[in-house]
């Protein structure tokens, strides 16, 4: 098991990595206590019995990331991830580099029938005929000196990924879904992902309230807490979690003695720069100027569903899903059909491959041109 910590050897084995079709990778990271996600540990392997490697930062502090980035960039080898949000976030984070081009093997298994967000160790079992060793699960990869069986744990998300992505880029091949792939993949790649401006942070949090000047509060103490979050590294509960966010909006403190009343807010969230901002945040959101202040668009709130619609659509769905052999989230949720049977358009359901594989049956349904019809267990489509 070699451990790669010098940006030489790095270059090294990505220049190998460079002649090959394709390269598995893999991280290993922390994120409880910070903002950013702090990367520990990097694992790849190269294709058939080719060498698997970890790259460890960690006990190499001084070495570059740049080989590695430049491989991201080549695009004559194919970069494998499984459930690869987090690793890019990663990337796009520290390097600003995306892998291209890319295959994650949990999206390509749910368009090949492994149901929906289906785990490395399923695929493991189903595909590479494998088991794998889970007393590592729970290491705290920051530590050092890593054991052997924390390594061989880590080296095998890399290792048994090379039969997983081969078989199913093979099954993509047959069953002409390579595109569908291809379109999941383009937000894995897209910076929006993993961008939150700090103007737009208001947005994740869930409020019925409506009032303006209520979400002109929650606006500005949003915009605050992420700004804050960002800066220090720090995850934003330890600013103030959600409830409190809302509980101050709510409560609107102008002094420090009235901050000082609130229920929910933790103590992390009472120190003096924190207390400042918070109080700043109030007076701000107070103050906005009504061009400003945020509004929750209701107008899909206010849309009547038509429920034998609905439920129509889902028997769809269900005929559609089962004989494409796709998990039915993973195509439309009940919230889109109930938006479509609302007479919605701009729903996901609606584009891309799903409109393909869903959502023209559904849009002739909604206008009385398709009917359904069971035999025995089998739902059909008639075209009326």
């Amino acid at each position: 098991m070699r451990t790669i910590t010098t940006t030489e050897d790095l270059a090294t084995y990505c220049a190998l990595a460079k002649t090959q079709p394709f390269v598995t990778i893999d991280t290993e990271f922390l994120r409880e206590r910070t903002y950013w996600s702090r990367l520990c540990l990097i694992q790849m392997a190269l294709p058939g019995a080719g060498e698997a490697v970890l790259i460890d930062p960690i006990e190499g502090p001084g070495m570059s990331m740049e080989p590695l980035y430049d491989l991201f960039r080549h695009e004559d080898t194919v970069k494998v991830f499984h459930a690869a949000r987090q690793d890019l976030e990663i990337f796009f984070v520290e390097g600003g580099v995306f892998p291209k081009p890319l295959f994650d093997t949990q999206i390509a298994a749910m368009v090949c029938g492994f149901g929906e967000q289906v785990g490395y160790e399923t695929l493991v079992k189903k595909i590479a005929r494998a088991d794998l060793d889970k007393t590592s699960r729970f290491t705290d990869w920051s530590r050092r000196p890593l054991s052997d069986a924390q390594k061989e744990y880590a080296l095998a998300d890399v290792t048994h990924l090379r039969v997983i992505y081969e078989w199913l880029a093979a099954q993509l091949q047959k069953n002409g879904r390579a595109d569908w792939v291809a379109e999941e993949l383009a937000v894995l790649t897209d910076p929006a992902t993993y961008t939150v401006a700090p103007d737009d942070a208001w947005q994740r949090i869930k409020t019925r309230t409506t009032s303006g000047r209520f979400l002109a509060v929650v606006k500005a103490l949003a915009r605050f807490r992420e700004a804050y979050a960002q800066g220090q590294n720090v995850p934003r509960s330890r600013v103030m979690k959600d409830d409190a966010l809302l509980e101050l909006a709510s409560t609107r403190p102008t002094t420090a003695e009235e901050l000082g009343r609130s229920r929910l807010l933790l103590r992390e969230g009472r120190k003096p720069e924190i207390a400042e901002g918070i109080l700043a945040a109030v007076r701000e959101g107070l103050e906005m100027r009504p061009e400003d202040v945020p509004r929750i668009e209701t107008s899909r709130d206010q849309m009547q569903v038509n429920p034998a619609l609905a439920d129509l659509l889902r028997v769809l769905l269900k005929a559609k899903s089962e004989s494409l052999g796709v998990a039915p989230r993973l195509i439309a949720s009940s919230a889109d059909l109930d938006l479509i049977a609302a007479g919605d358009r701009d729903v996901a359901a609606l584009h891309g491959w799903r409109r393909e594989a869903f959502g023209d049956d559904a849009i002739r349904l909604c206008k009385g041109e398709i009917a359904l019809s069971a035999k025995g267990s089998e739902v059909r489509v008639v075209r009326l």
